[in-house]
């Protein structure tokens, strides 16, 4: 068994002027080979602080791993403290000063002196390479009073981070002999809370384990097992996970890597797709933009365009634009107006009395259909919960089975 603890370091990431993504791709790249995070810590650009809460994670984590704080200026810090939480002196290493003066070389450019400091190293830490950026990382081993343990420091831009992560500390590491297994059902048009109703019981299990978490596009639910071969892990896994199933169908829309938008490219099966949005902004255009069969699309809020595109001054007048009969009116005109098989409408209202007011429809040779929620938030909330609310309308109307299929 390997105990892990992340500590995040960065001022910024801190007060939340940048979303620590870091620490999100490295838990999940840990829970996915079996290594067992405990903590996940954030701190600022302070010596004292960083030094002591590494400190403190060596006494009760076999691998401690820093992100951020490996930049050229006086603020960043990540090398200082592990040095002083190990009781070591860092010093330039000749190798890679020649390798950092030379990048920038290559360059046409003279290293500035404040660089050399990523050049660094303690005695027991081994140099990373960072083939997209100027800071190399840190592999450092320190006997513990039972068994050796790590420290893993890290650039904090991902696409640096990922890549070293990937090529030079997942090799180096003792990772655990058993298996972890999982797989995520993706559902939409239930709640978080519901969803724990139907799965009261389930939830408490070790191992296999289940677990929900919102999302944009619905509530996921994760069912997880562990054991020492991977064939092992699946066996222990499969009758809860089909028991998961069961209990999920009716809100099921897909697991693991599939996406709203490519399911339902999938349910469209060779027709085109028109949309046509007003008051969301572009939101769902953003999400279908890789979609096979998304032909064509109009966005606005102009009533006089939208009366060009299918929508009646009627119901304009005495419905509204953000209203049933102005979605189904518009889902049509995708159809004749932008040359689809398939039109899907939106309609949102983001400001007034109304805010959070959302209609979608759907409209085909076979019918139409629409839906509504009312839920109010933020304007980006409600934008997204109407594109959300008509890629599912249209995946459930275009599914297999489903009304327009």
């Amino acid at each position: 068994m390997l105990l892990a603890e992340i500590i995040s370091v960065g001022t910024e990431l801190l007060f939340g002027e940048i979303v620590d993504t870091n620490a999100a791709f490295l838990a999940r790249e840990l829970g996915e080979r079996g290594v067992i995070l405990h903590r996940k810590t954030v701190l600022g650009d302070n010596l004292g602080r960083v030094s002591a809460a590494i400190t403190l994670a060596l006494s009760r984590a076999d691998l401690v791993i820093l992100g951020g704080g490996l930049g050229p200026t006086d603020d960043d810090l990540t090398r200082e403290s592990i040095a002083d939480a190990l009781g070591e002196t860092p010093g330039e290493d000749p190798e890679l000063l020649a390798w950092l003066e030379g990048l920038y070389a290559a360059r046409g450019r003279e290293m500035p002196q404040v660089n050399r400091k990523q050049t660094w190293l303690i005695p027991s830490a081994e140099a990373l390479p960072n083939p997209v950026g100027t800071a190399p990382g840190w592999f450092v081993r320190t006997e513990g009073p039972e068994h050796q343990k790590y420290i893993v420091a890290l650039p904090g831009p991902p696409r640096e981070m990922h890549r070293m992560w990937r090529e030079q500390v997942l090799p180096r590491l003792p990772l655990p002999d058993h298996a972890l297994v999982s797989t995520t059902i993706h559902t939409q048009g239930i709640g978080e809370s519901n969803v724990a109703e139907l799965l009261a019981g389930l939830t408490q299990n070790a191992n296999p384990s289940v677990a929900t978490y919102a999302r944009k596009t619905g509530v996921d639910v994760r069912v997880a097992a562990s054991a020492e071969t991977e064939a092992q892990a699946r066996e222990l896994m499969a009758p809860l996970l089909e028991t998961v199933r069961a209990h999920l169908s009716r809100w099921t829309w897909g697991e693991d890597g599939q996406t709203l938008a490519g399911t339902l490219g999938d349910g469209l099966a060779g027709r085109s797709l028109g949309v046509i949005e007003a008051g969301s902004a572009g939101a769902l255009c953003g999400l279908l933009a890789d979609t096979a069969g998304f032909l064509d699309a109009a966005v606005t809020g102009d009533h006089a365009r939208l009366i060009t595109l299918g929508l009646t001054p009627v119901t304009l007048r005495d419905a509204g634009l953000v209203s049933e009969g102005a979605a189904l009116e518009l889902a049509a005109g995708a159809r004749e107006h932008l040359g689809a098989d398939i039109g899907l409408a939106v309609v949102v209202s983001v400001t007034g009395e109304n805010a959070g007011q959302v209609h979608a429809a759907i409209s085909s040779a076979k019918g139409h259909k629409a839906a509504s929620v009312n839920w109010p938030g933020d304007a980006a909330q409600m934008r997204e919960r109407a594109a959300v609310t008509a890629l599912a309308l249209a995946y459930r109307a275009l599914r297999a089975g489903g009304e327009l299929a």
